[in-house]
C-alpha cells in the first residue's frame, strides 16, 4: 500500500483519536485502550513501510500522547509491571496461539516417545534420567518413600534453587530458538522424553498414583517450559519465515516478541518453585482432594492466562472498536 492510500484509509480514524485525546472529559479506560492498540498497529506499519515519512512522525507523536494518557487515566495501569501482565502481554500473545499449539504437539510427541521407549526397554530410563537418580529412587521405593528425594533440603533453599533453575531452563529454551527453531525443539523433546520416561518408570513399579505429588509443582513448571519453547519458536520462525520484512528486521521483531513471552513466565516459575519448595514435600500425606485441587487450579491458571484470557481481551478491544 502506498503512503497516500494508507493516510487516506486511516485519516478520519486518527483525527477521531486526536480529538478524543485532547478532550478534557475523562475517557473511558476501555475506549482509551482500544485507541492505543489501533494506533500502535498503524505505527508499526508506518515504521516498516514509511520509515522516513511525516506520517510516521505524526503517528509516533499521537501514540506517545495516548501512552501518557492511558497511564494517567487507568487506575489499574499506574504500574507498568501490572499493566504488562494484565493487558499488554495477553493482547499481544493471542497472535502466537498457533505457535503455542505446535509447541505443545512437539512436546506431547516427545512424551510419547519417552513413554513407549521406557515400556519396551528397562535401560532407557537410566539413559535419560541417569543411574544416580534411578538408583536413589529405587532405594527410596524399597524403603517405602518413593518421593523422599523431594523432601531433602530446606524449604527456602529448595524454593530459591528450583525457581532459579527453572528460569534458567526457560531462558535456554528461548535462546536456542536462534538456531533456526531447531534448538528450542531439541529442548522441548529432551524435556518431553524425560517426563515420559519418569512417569513410565513409576508406572512400571506400580506407583503411578504417587506421581500426583510431582504434578503439584510440575503442572505449572512443565506448562511454562512449553511456553518458553514457544518463545524460542517465535524467534526462530521469524528468521525462517520473514514474510514481507527483511530477515534482519523480522528476526529482531521475533527476538523481542519471544523475550516478552519468556518474561511473562517468571511469576509462574516463582509459583511452581514455591509449591515444590514448601508443598510438594508433604504431597504423600496430603489428602487427595487438596492435592488434585492444587493441580486443577494450576492447570486452570495456565490455560486461562495464556489461552482463554488473550482471546477474551482481544475480542473486547479489537472486535468492538469504539470508532
Amino acid at each position: 500500500m502506498r503512503e497516500a492510500s494508507f493516510v487516506k484509509q486511516n485519516k478520519e480514524k486518527w483525527i477521531g483519536f486526536e480529538k478524543a485525546l485532547h478532550n478534557n472529559a475523562k475517557i473511558n479506560p476501555d475506549d482509551l485502550a482500544s485507541y492505543y492498540i489501533q494506533l500502535t498497529n498503524d505505527l508499526s506499519y508506518a515504521q516498516t513501510y514509511f520509515p522516513d515519512s511525516k506520517t510516521l512522525l505524526y503517528l509516533n507523536s499521537l501514540t506517545s500522547q495516548a501512552h501518557q494518557k492511558i497511564y494517567i487515566t487507568k487506575k489499574e495501569s499506574k504500574s507498568k509491571i501490572v499493566s504488562f501482565w494484565k493487558y499488554e502481554f495477553p493482547l499481544f500473545f493471542k497472535q502466537y496461539h498457533k505457535t503455542l499449539l505446535y509447541t505443545f504437539l512437539f512436546f506431547i510427541a516427545a512424551v510419547s516417545i519417552g513413554t513407549v521407549s521406557t515400556l519396551n526397554d528397562d535401560s532407557f530410563v537410566r539413559l535419560i534420567l541417569g543411574d544416580s537418580y534411578v538408583n536413589t529412587t529405587i532405594e527410596n521405593i524399597e524403603n517405602g518413600e518413593p518421593m523422599a528425594i523431594y523432601k531433602s533440603g530446606s524449604n527456602i533453599g529448595s524454593f530459591l534453587g528450583i525457581t532459579i533453575n527453572n528460569i534458567r531452563v526457560a531462558i535456554i529454551a528461548f535462546a536456542m530458538g536462534a538456531l533456526f527453531s531447531v534448538g528450542s525443539i531439541y529442548i522441548l523433546f529432551s524435556n518431553g522424553i524425560m517426563l515420559g520416561a519418569f512417569i513410565t518408570f513409576f508406572y512400571n513399579y506400580g506407583l503411578l498414583e504417587k506421581t500426583s505429588t510431582i504434578w503439584l509443582h510440575g503442572t505449572i513448571e512443565i506448562s511454562v517450559i512449553v511456553i518458553a519453547g514457544c518463545a524460542g519458536l517465535v524467534m526462530g520462525n521469524s528468521f525462517l519465515f520473514p514474510k514481507t520484512f527483511s530477515r534482519r528486521v523480522s528476526f529482531m521483531k521475533g527476538a523481542k516478541d519471544g523475550l516478552k513471552v519468556v518474561v511473562s513466565t517468571i511469576p509462574f516459575f516463582i509459583i511452581a518453585g514455591f509449591i515444590e519448595g514448601f508443598i510438594t514435600r508433604y504431597g504423600e500425606i496430603m489428602p487427595n482432594s487438596i492435592a488434585y485441587g492444587i493441580i486443577t487450579a494450576s492447570l486452570s491458571l495456565i490455560v486461562y492466562y495464556y489461552i482463554v484470557y488473550p482471546i477474551k481481551l482481544n475480542k473486547k478491544y479489537l472486535t468492538n472498536p469504539v470508532l
